[in-house]
């Protein structure tokens, strides 16, 4: 066969096989290049109703061991020099990466979820059942769960990026792309105010890598 027939099909499987190498791992990006694409691709839909909701409908803390939960599990993942009674976490130290407090009780941390509940579901997950709802609310694997200041949760609530951001302006990135992240793998929608701010909110992870003299632009809005 000649070599000009070749060429094609080479250059096509190797660009296939560098496709998968640079996929994102169930769901979790690897780069905001990565992030950009999911959103592109979430649905943009009006908010839904929260007609029916109930924070039991997203049933939470599951036994992850024994004597133990998802929270445990969380702050033991988060913490620097946690402490251990069994497998409850009774000790230990936790910066809020929402407003970079420095914590040392595990009764002042909260462990939010990154896309709340309610936002899921005003954004697909009332279609859901039970059991479904329950595999979202203790989701280890995505970037969904992450141990915060209490008062930095109370202030977020159930508000979207459109509506709330983090204080520590040098966490936007991250955040922003955990939410896409999650958003993308449960197959949630996204308001068209929502896409806008979280698209904004990817511009500062140009800057995470920049040199400290280099100054972020003014934030839109």
């Amino acid at each position: 066969m000649r070599l000009h027939r070749l060429v094609p099909g080479l250059l096509a499987a190797a660009l296939a096989v560098g496709a998968a190498a640079c996929a994102p791992v169930d769901g979790i990006p690897s780069s905001a290049a990565d992030s950009n694409d999911q959103l592109a691709q979430l649905t943009v839909a009006e908010s839904g109703a929260m007609r029916g909701y109930s924070r039991a409908r997203f049933p939470h803390w599951r036994k992850a061991g024994e004597n133990c939960d998802v929270r445990d599990k969380v702050l033991e993942r988060d913490g620097t020099n946690v402490r251990l009674k069994g497998c409850d976490v009774v000790g230990g130290v936790w910066v809020s990466r929402y407003d970079s407090k420095r914590l040392t009780a595990p009764g002042d941390v909260d462990i939010d979820h990154i896309v709340p509940l309610a936002n899921a579901w005003r954004s697909g997950a009332d279609k859901w059942d039970d059991d479904k709802r329950s595999d979202f609310a203790n989701d280890l694997t995505r970037p969904q769960l992450i141990a915060v200041s209490a008062s930095s949760n109370r202030s977020k609530g159930d508000q979207d990026p459109a509506q709330w951001k983090p204080p520590n302006q040098a966490s936007w990135c991250q955040y922003a792309q955990d939410w896409i992240a999650v958003k993308a793998y449960w197959r949630l929608t996204v308001t068209i105010g929502e896409k806008a701010a979280l698209t904004d909110m990817l511009e500062r992870c140009r800057w995470t890598s920049s040199s400290p003299s280099t100054s972020p632009p003014a934030p839109a809005g």
